[in-house]
């Protein structure tokens, strides 16, 4: 989930090039609980800055509509992990990738 759309395309072609299955991609929040709930992902990523919208508010939307989803959905943001700390520790999510680090590994590493 980005609101970025070249953004969503680089990492889902990144992504499914380490071999990662990309079932969706969504630019808003209302787009994002729908494919969550309709493509039961194993994990989502969700960026923190959503435009007019704000990635903890739909993190903590997906893990309450989707309890499966808990320790499943991890934020991602090209800031600082500092600059949002104590929301990152409030959240439901399972930690925080740096935009500039997100791999296969580093979606493995969070996960284990």
């Amino acid at each position: 989930m980005d609101d970025d759309e070249r953004f969503l395309a680089a990492a889902q072609g990144y992504l499914t090039n380490g071999g990662v299955d990309v079932v969706g991609t969504a630019t808003n929040q209302a787009d994002a609980l729908r494919q969550a709930d309709s493509l039961q992902p194993d994990v989502v990523l969700v960026d923190i800055m959503l435009g007019d919208e704000s990635g903890f508010v739909l993190a903590l939307r997906l893990v309450e509509s989707l309890p499966e989803l808990d320790g499943r959905v991890m934020l991602i943001s090209t800031h600082d992990e500092d600059d949002f700390a104590d929301l990152i520790a409030e959240s439901p999510a399972v930690g925080f990738i740096p935009k500039i680090s997100l791999s296969v590994r580093t979606i493995h590493n969070l996960l284990a």
